[in-house]
């Protein structure tokens, strides 16, 4: 279902939080679930993954992973301090010590000057609660593309929150 590298580092994910003991969580917008379905495509991921949150609007956001609207209308959506609030919130709102958040502009419309298509914001917590962020502008490589391109950045921080 999910390119070669995708279940590779998907599968290294689940191993790593079953030797480490750590539950993990998603907290996904513009990937829409994507990252959650490359972890469970993994045999054995029900013993780590506790849930995915698709976030994909404002109110969703709010209600979901207790992101403060506040925090939306001063810096948008798809910025990291949301990114960081989204992942933050899926552990508060989960079982899980881990997780990544996935915000961004996956085209083809919905861009500006400011925010263009393909600009993602992600953001990972560990155990040990320290929260990475990562910006990426991939560009408009079209809305599949950025898409995939974001699972694969999402599931690399993952790993590395996991294994802190």
């Amino acid at each position: 279902m999910f390119p070669e590298d995708i279940q590779v580092t998907a599968d290294a994910v689940i191993r790593a939080a079953i030797k480490a003991g750590v539950m993990v969580a998603t907290a996904e917008s513009c990937t829409g679930g994507l990252v959650s379905g490359a972890l469970t495509a993994v045999a054995g991921s029900s013993a780590v993954l506790d849930r995915g949150f698709v976030t994909y609007s404002n109110e969703a956001k709010a209600e979901l992973l207790g992101v403060s609207e506040g925090l939306l209308m001063q810096f948008g959506a798809v910025s990291e301090p949301v990114a960081r609030a989204m992942a933050l919130g899926a552990v508060d709102h989960s079982r899980a010590s881990a997780s990544v958040s996935i915000t961004g502009v996956a085209g083809p419309g919905g861009g500006s000057a400011e925010k263009p298509v393909g600009l993602v914001h992600f953001a990972a917590v560990g155990p040990k609660g320290a929260v990475v962020h990562v910006e990426r502008r991939f560009g408009d490589i079209g809305r599949e593309a950025v898409r995939l391109e974001s699972v694969r950045v999402a599931l690399a921080l993952l790993l590395d929150a996991v294994t802190a």
